[in-house]
């Protein structure tokens, strides 16, 4: 088993973005910040898309120009033009991201195409990052269930994830979207994905809404992933998901990997104080069990 696993702290982007209340600029650069003074090493740092899909992620260039950038930290956003490429660059950011589907109609719902148009979309973006030493990660979301489609096969999911890695994307990110995913059916894909990348350029994204997040990635790790996304506080979710709760709680994926031997690199007391000080910011309770439990 991995005894060193990689956090990639999505909150401020994955997270944000998915939040009904908007913060503002400031609120956002201090909360990137604090995750770095919390030991991740991976921050998502924003997301350069249209503000009027995506109104929570205005003003990403102003937030990547003034974040404090500490040393061995990087800043991901997504980016998913050329466009969006393009105003990255201008943000000096180090890794770009792109996020294509492994579901068909959510493809169309959410990104208004269909997964081979979107990963023809993606290929001039992962063609000039080449040229720029830009490093660029692939998401797939809905690996493991879709709102509109149900249950998710391994086979729907590993021909996306390979079309992005040949691309030359360094890690795929599977994402199971609604939270609906349990061990068995991660098991089974993870080993179905291994067969055709390597699993070093696999990561794991769980939603934790039916409560099989954690037990999901503990099952990832078995089968050798290393990376895994979180959110601080647990905040975002999905809107296409009915009781969609979020993305897994940093919180709580430090205090179980920690305390089973693993390292993360991750400060759990600075990640309470991060998670209270952002809930307090959007008016809502923590999303982590851990930081409820050590605060109660």
């Amino acid at each position: 088993m991995t005894q060193t696993i990689n956090l990639v702290e999505v909150g401020p982007r994955d997270g944000l973005q998915n939040e009904k209340q908007a913060i503002d600029v400031a609120d956002k650069i201090e909360l990137i910040e604090r995750l770095a003074r919390a030991g991740m090493k991976t921050i998502e740092g924003g997301a350069f898309v249209s503000p009027k899909w995506v109104p929570q992620m205005a003003a990403s260039d102003e937030v990547m120009a003034k974040i404090d950038r500490a040393n061995g930290v990087s800043y991901p956003v997504l980016t998913p033009n050329m466009k969006g490429y393009e105003g990255a660059r201008a943000a000096k950011a180090d890794t770009v991201a792109v996020f294509g589907a492994a579901s068909e109609s959510f493809s169309r719902r959410n990104i208004n195409c269909s997964i081979e148009e979107s990963l023809e979309r993606f290929r001039p973006v992962i063609e000039a990052a080449k040229q720029d030493g830009v490093r660029v990660r692939g998401y797939v979301s809905c690996v493991l269930g879709c709102p509109y489609e149900g249950k998710i096969s391994p086979a729907q999911v590993v021909p996306v994830a390979v079309a992005l890695y040949e691309m030359g994307c360094y890690e795929i990110s599977l994402g199971d979207t609604i939270g609906v995913g349990t061990p068995h059916e991660t098991r089974a894909l993870i080993k179905a994905v291994a067969q055709e990348i390597p699993v070093t350029a696999i990561a794991g994204h769980f939603h934790d809404t039916y409560g099989q997040a954690l037990a999901n990635i503990w099952t990832a790790i078995e089968e050798n992933v290393a990376t895994f996304d979180c959110s601080v506080s647990g905040l975002g979710g999905c809107p296409y998901a009915k009781g969609a709760s979020g993305n897994v709680a940093s919180e709580d994926v430090v205090y179980s990997l920690e305390r089973s031997g693993l390292k993360t690199g991750a400060d759990l007391d600075a990640l309470i104080e991060t998670s209270l000080w952002i809930s307090e910011k959007l008016g809502r309770k923590p999303g982590s069990k851990v930081t409820l439990a050590k605060t109660a």
